[in-house]
């Protein structure tokens, strides 16, 4: 396996599986005690079931740590790289502890596989970060394929003597096939729609999809808004027409949106833009406003795929 700056620099991301609560909480207490110890700042976000389980382990120490519930920060796993970089951000020039949980039994299908891809984008988007990453995995509950995937997007593997190289890692650039698999087939009777020019009818097709659906005004509002602005990105970058296609089930409204552009950063609406930068805003706000995107780009298009909870709340972020 070759070295990565993941295994020989000041950045660390580190997997550690787990199978019962008194090894989650004596491993994940003593990493973020190790920091605290060391006057270096210390973040975790895991399920909310965690958190006390954590503190309480960690006593005293826990106050100073900061906590989230990962149920609410990574309900849309592209939310977190965000959230942990404005943590680097906030105390540049100190070594930084973090422990994100993002994967947990109760994720869908397609979170689970979004929630992959963050785990290996973070090895990107923290490449010399002065950082150091533990990841949980609850190996008595996932699957088998959730885990062999861990072992591919974390370079480091907890051990009883320490972290390890993981021989299957795929390097920092390195994504699972899991996460590159075809998106699950839309219902035959799902609405499509072909645009070239005209968006205000793209507008007005999802904000009646969106009410039929039963999706608050607000929320309607936001979906209008996202598809709106990846439909406008076929208009600007592509010289071909889009297709636009809308869904609903009892639980969340889906829309989907393919052209025959290609977005070449994986990291693309997952980092916040410059305010001066000359793109990224349109992508950055469509991950905001939804509670989970599913991109897929090649030299045969891209599709991203916008999915909205009809009865779930939007956390504050």
């Amino acid at each position: 396996m070759a070295e990565s700056p993941a295994t020989t620099g000041s950045f660390r991301h580190v997997g550690f599986f787990y199978r019962t609560a008194q090894e989650y909480a004596s491993t994940v207490a003593a990493f973020l005690g190790a920091g605290v110890a060391a006057g270096e700042p210390a973040f975790a976000a895991v399920p909310a079931g965690q958190l006390s389980l954590v503190a309480d382990t960690l006593g005293a120490d826990a106050r100073r740590v900061e906590f989230a519930d990962m149920t609410e920060m990574g309900r849309n796993p592209a939310w977190i790289i965000p959230r942990v970089q404005a943590f680097v951000d906030l105390h540049s020039g100190q070594h930084v502890r973090y422990v994100g949980e993002p994967i947990w039994a109760s994720r869908s299908p397609a979170e689970v596989r979004e929630a992959t891809r963050h785990e290996a984008l973070i090895n990107l988007a923290f490449a010399g970060a002065d950082a150091e990453i533990l990841c949980p995995y609850d190996a008595a509950r996932l699957g088998q394929a959730v885990i062999a995937d861990a072992r591919r997007t974390h370079p480091l593997l907890q051990s009883d003597d320490g972290a390890r190289a993981s021989a299957e890692y795929a390097g920092p650039v390195g994504l699972p096939p899991s996460c590159g698999a075809p998106l699950l087939a839309r219902p035959d009777t799902a609405m499509i729609h072909t645009y070239r020019s005209d968006l205000s009818q793209v507008r007005a097709l999802v904000l009646k999809s969106a009410r039929e659906a039963g999706l608050p005004d607000d929320r309607a509002s936001d979906l209008v808004l996202a598809v709106s602005e990846v439909a406008a990105n076929t208009l600007r970058h592509t010289a071909s027409s889009g297709t636009l296609v809308i869904w609903h089930g009892p639980r969340e409204i889906i829309c989907e949106i393919h052209d025959n552009g290609v977005i070449s950063d994986p990291l693309a609406g997952r980092r916040r833009p410059a305010p001066d930068a000359l793109g990224g805003h349109g992508l950055w706000l469509v991950h905001q406003v939804c509670d989970l995107v599913e991109l897929r780009s090649d030299n045969a298009g891209t599709t991203i795929r916008l999915h909205m909870a009809i009865r779930s709340p939007r956390p504050l972020r």
